[in-house]
């Protein structure tokens, strides 16, 4: 069997040390530089020909991030690598995945276009915004889940007469199997977005008077839409409120709308590194399910078993 390396690009490097820790690796080291004019260049150190390559970068802005990632799969490849896997804990530009209005981009395909064609044999990434986006590869990809992590989070906080809310339909999947669960009722928030990065909420659809309620979602950008699905559950008579999300992107003004909002606690996980501290913002890893992961992809095991995945389609 050919030698097992994992790699890192410098987008979230605190969690590839812990996956390498977790499995048992030796941390790759990996030569970066970027010119003055912003070019990347990069080196893997150590020879790699014949090896099973796994490179760790999550794509989230700037862009440069997602080049690196680019450059690391085609240097690995020209290097002879056997095989070469992009482990991407948060996949940058999948929002864009349908054209929803004339002459827009779907960028999550043309993303994962450049990956296969950077020389990708394998994808291992978490939480994708849409389920769809698995169908863009034309490369094996693995899908992960951090309600591995989050689930027992709330299991052991035990909160009483909990109800789980999902802040819009795109999302109702995940909550409906964080309310199966956690053995709760489900709460589905019906909003409207009037603009990128703005959304306006319209109805409430479930039980919430003296419930404490969990809003769950694969990510939080601006914080926008989370805080207003928390005061419009405050507003129809819920007690306490928390919150659970994959990747805390928390870009512009989040932190301080997340810090002055009614939530109680935002349990996020470490796919992207945060940008500053929140005191109501808590971290749990994920470099345990990452690190599995990898392991048996190198035995060629499953990995659907790590999980009890939901079966519901609808």
């Amino acid at each position: 069997m050919s030698e097992l390396k994992i790699f890192s690009g410098r987008s979230n490097r605190p969690l590839a040390k812990k996956i390498c820790e977790e499995a048992g690796i030796p941390f790759g080291e990996v030569a970066f530089q970027t010119f003055s004019d912003g070019e990347l260049w990069v080196k893997y150190v150590e020879n790699i020909r014949g090896d099973d390559v796994f490179i760790i970068q999550p794509t989230q802005p700037p862009a440069e991030n997602l080049v690196e990632l680019l450059i690391m799969l085609d240097a690995a490849k020209r290097a002879s690598a056997k095989r070469v896997t992009a482990v991407i804990p948060y996949f940058g530009y999948a929002r864009q995945d349908r054209k929803d209005q004339p002459r827009v981009s779907i960028s999550a395909k043309l993303v994962a276009n450049l990956i296969t064609e950077a020389g990708a044999d394998r994808v291992i990434t978490m939480d994708l915004h849409t389920a769809q986006i698995q169908g863009f590869f034309d490369i094996p990809m693995d899908h992960l889940y951090s309600s591995a992590v989050l689930i027992d989070r709330f299991k052991k906080m035990n909160i009483a007469n909990l109800a789980i809310a999902s802040p819009d339909v795109g999302s109702i999947k995940m909550a409906r199997s964080y309310a199966k669960r956690l053995d709760c009722e489900l709460i589905l928030i019906d909003k409207r977005r009037p603009k990128a990065n703005e959304a306006e909420v319209l109805n409430i659809i479930g039980n919430t008077a003296g419930k404490n309620i969990l809003i769950v979602d694969d990510l939080i950008d601006t914080g926008g839409t989370f805080v207003n699905a928390a005061q419009a559950l405050r507003n129809k008579g819920a007690k306490e409120i928390f919150g659970a999300c994959t990747h805390a992107i928390l870009s512009g003004a989040a932190y301080k709308r997340i810090e002055e909002s009614v939530v109680k606690d935002l349990v996020v996980t470490d796919t992207l590194p945060l940008k500053q501290e929140c005191s109501k913002v808590e971290v749990i890893s994920t470099a345990k399910i990452f690190a599995q992961a990898i392991l048996r992809t190198h035995r060629n095991e499953s990995i659907s078993s790590l999980f009890d995945i939901d079966k519901d389609k609808s």
